[in-house]
C-alpha cells in the first residue's frame, strides 16, 4: 500500500502550523496589552472580575498545547518521509519486476517479459512498440491459461536490433469467438535512482517512474567486476 505521506503534505502541514503559532503569539501579545491597560485603568472601588481573563488565559494555554502537538506530528511526518526515502534508496541498483507495460532496453541485455492469461486462448501474440508507438517486434505467444515468460533480445521484425530506449509491450489474446481475453503484463529492469513527483517518491527504471505498489520483487544483479578490473581485463585481452 502506498503511503499517504508526501513531501507536499509535510510542507503544507508544517507551514499551517507555523502560521498558527505566529498568529497565536500575536493574539496573546495583544491580549496581555489589553489586560494590562484594563488593570491600570480599573476603578479601585469596583475592581475587575479576575474569572474572565483567567478563563481566557486557560483557553490560550489549550490552543498553545494543540499547536505544540501539531508541531510534534509534523516532525513525525517528516521522519516518516525520510524513512520512505531511505527505503526507496534501498532499491537503487537492484533488478525489479513490476506490473506495467513500459520497460527500458539497454541495447544489449535481453529483457524478460511475463504475462498472464485468465483462460486458454485460441490465438495469442506478443507485440513490442517503441516510444513513437511503432511496432518493432511481434511473435506468437503461448496460449494456455496462467503465467508465461518470454525473453526479447531486442531484435527488430524488419531485421537487426533496436536501439537503447523505452519500449512497451502488449499481449493480444483471443478466444474461439474472437473475443479479447484479459491479460496482465509484468516487466523488469534495474533501478537507477529515485524521483519525487507531486510529493510521491518513485523508483526510476530507465526513463520509467515506478511506484512502490507496482513492484512485485527485487533481486541483486549478478556480480560484475569493478571498472578498474574490467579495464585491466580488456587491456590483457588486447595484448594477448
Amino acid at each position: 500500500m502506498a503511503s499517504d505521506v508526501s513531501l507536499t503534505s509535510v510542507l503544507n502541514s508544517a507551514q499551517r502550523t507555523e502560521q498558527q503559532s505566529v498568529a497565536l503569539a500575536q493574539d496573546f501579545t495583544d491580549f496581555l496589552t489589553l489586560l494590562t491597560t484594563q488593570l491600570q485603568n480599573q476603578d479601585p472601588l469596583s475592581p475587575m472580575d479576575s474569572t474572565e481573563f483567567t478563563n481566557q488565559l486557560v483557553q490560550f494555554s489549550q490552543v498553545e498545547q494543540a499547536i505544540n502537538q501539531n508541531q510534534k506530528l509534523d516532525d513525525m511526518l517528516a521522519l516518516q518521509l525520510g524513512s520512505i526515502s531511505s527505503v526507496a534508496l534501498g532499491y537503487v541498483g537492484l533488478d525489479v519486476s513490476y506490473r506495467g507495460s513500459e520497460f527500458a532496453f539497454d541495447g544489449q541485455d535481453p529483457v524478460k517479459i511475463n504475462y498472464s492469461l485468465g483462460e486458454d486462448a485460441y490465438s495469442a501474440k506478443i507485440n513490442v512498440f517503441d516510444e513513437r508507438g511503432s511496432l518493432v517486434y511481434t511473435a506468437d505467444a503461448p496460449k494456455s491459461s496462467g503465467s508465461h515468460e518470454i525473453t526479447w533480445d531486442g531484435s527488430h521484425m524488419g531485421g537487426g536490433f533496436v536501439e537503447e530506449g523505452t519500449y512497451s509491450v502488449s499481449v493480444d489474446a483471443f478466444d474461439p469467438e474472437d473475443n479479447l481475453i484479459d491479460t496482465a503484463t509484468v516487466v523488469s529492469g534495474r533501478v537507477r535512482g529515485i524521483e519525487s513527483q507531486n510529493g510521491v517518491i518513485y523508483r526510476l527504471v530507465g526513463e520509467r517512474a515506478v511506484p512502490l505498489n507496482s513492484i512485485i520483487n527485487a533481486t541483486v544483479p549478478p556480480e560484475t567486476g569493478s571498472p578498474a578490473e574490467d579495464a585491466l581485463l580488456e587491456e590483457t585481452q588486447g595484448t594477448a
